[in-house]
């Protein structure tokens, strides 16, 4: 009965919420992870073999000493020879909340280990990658896991995905204290060794641009948003547990580092990331690039005003509003007989936080009768009455 019991606790555990319909990419990683070795335990518990579990989960705890959520199921495997127990973590005289956290992320830990990304599907917010970006990293709060994918000629390919944690309060962080984690499209902007922190953050840090310009306009605030490790003495932390960063074990955190690059590789926040097929994708990526598209040969043709259509009523650049960008861009363009704009290193992000918005950055080639420049720019595009328009643009 004891094994029937918790055989039962188990199964509810792994089917609870949809069926999983989701496969590992072609060409990905062979998993060994944590989460491989302890869905196998959970598989063993299922089919009836507890004492081969118990094994495997002594086996886990030999490599990952410090993996909490290991030492539970084996505190329940030992528990169910002796009694039926009716939930996870079945051991008295433990401290609920503690067990709460634990209960999470074993639950957060197999359902997404068994409801991997689709072979078929990318994540709709990687429109287009830029050419120096090799990779890109997605975050799913709900899930609690964060996805690496790369850039194979401007087609994402998935890679690797790992445990996290994230904000005690939920996503999308407004202002500072809320201990939420933002939801957005940012970048990493530094990596903070090991030796420069204290040992709350593990193996290392990698600060993200939080506020962007996007937050900025929507009055939101706060700093110090980080994709960090674990003390020495964790493992991995409980789902909703940071302060508003991205939490990873010591160990996948080193393994995603070797993929950041400093001031370049994206970082996408979501609550719950939306996927679509190749076509879908490439679609949309088409189609928001013929507007990019227009926009800059609507600028070389120095009829100013289709140009400033493509301008927003609430846009702002630094230091301006519409009307002073308007008036600017007719003062300079009268002095224009020919204007040439090219663009190159072109990066489109959706923005998960708010439907219809894009994050475009690219290289500018400038050249008109009288000046040439190259700039790093970044636009935000909003959708608005079924047309694109810009509502932010500077520099980089």
């Amino acid at each position: 009965m004891s094994r029937q019991t918790l055989t039962c606790v188990l199964v509810a555990a792994v089917t609870f919420g949809a069926p999983s319909t989701l496969s590992p990419a072609k060409g990905a990683r062979i998993d060994v992870t944590a989460d491989a070795l302890l869905a196998a335990v959970y598989e063993e518990i299922i089919g009836g073999h507890l004492d081969a579990a118990l094994q495997d989960i002594e086996g886990l705890i030999r490599v990952r000493p410090n993996f909490r959520l290991a030492h539970l199921i084996k505190g329940d495997l030992l528990l169910a020879r002796a009694r039926p127990i009716n939930t996870i973590g079945a051991a008295p005289n433990v401290p609920e909340a503690h067990m709460d956290g634990l209960r999470a992320e074993a639950l957060a830990r197999l359902r997404a280990y068994r409801e991997r990304p689709p072979a078929d599907r990318v994540p709709r917010y990687l429109l287009q990658l830029r050419e120096d970006q090799k990779y890109a990293v997605v975050v799913d709060t709900r899930r609690s896991r964060l996805y690496l994918y790369q850039n194979d000629g401007g087609t994402p390919r998935f890679v690797a995905d790992y445990y996290v944690s994230s904000g005690k309060n939920g996503a999308l962080k407004v202002r500072e204290g809320d201990e939420k984690t933002p939801i957005g499209v940012y970048h990493v902007t530094e990596s903070l060794p090991r030796q420069k922190l204290s040992d709350f953050y593990g193996s290392g840090a990698f600060p993200i641009n939080y506020p962007n310009e996007w937050d900025r306009i929507q009055g939101r605030n706060g700093h110090g948003i980080w994709l960090h490790g674990t003390p020495s003495n964790t493992y991995s932390r409980p789902p909703r547990s940071s302060n508003g960063c991205v939490v990873l074990a010591n160990s996948d955190l080193d393994a995603l580092a070797r993929n950041l690059q400093i001031g370049v590789t994206p970082v996408i926040i979501s609550e719950d990331i939306e996927w679509l097929s190749p076509e879908d994708w490439a679609t949309e990526r088409t189609s928001f690039g013929k507007e990019l598209e227009q926009w800059r040969a609507d600028w070389e043709s120095l009829d100013t005003e289709r140009y400033l259509t493509h301008y927003s009523k609430s846009f702002s650049a630094p230091n301006q509003d519409l009307d002073s960008w308007s008036r600017h861009k007719r003062l300079v363009n009268g002095g224009k007989s020919w204007i040439k704009v090219k663009l190159s290193n072109l990066g489109m992000f959706r923005d998960p936080g708010k439907d219809g918005l894009v994050l475009v950055t690219f290289d500018q080639e400038y050249r008109s009768n009288n000046l040439s420049n190259t700039v790093k720019k970044r636009q935000y595009w909003l959708q608005e009455g079924g047309r694109w328009r810009i509502v932010y643009e500077g520099t980089v």
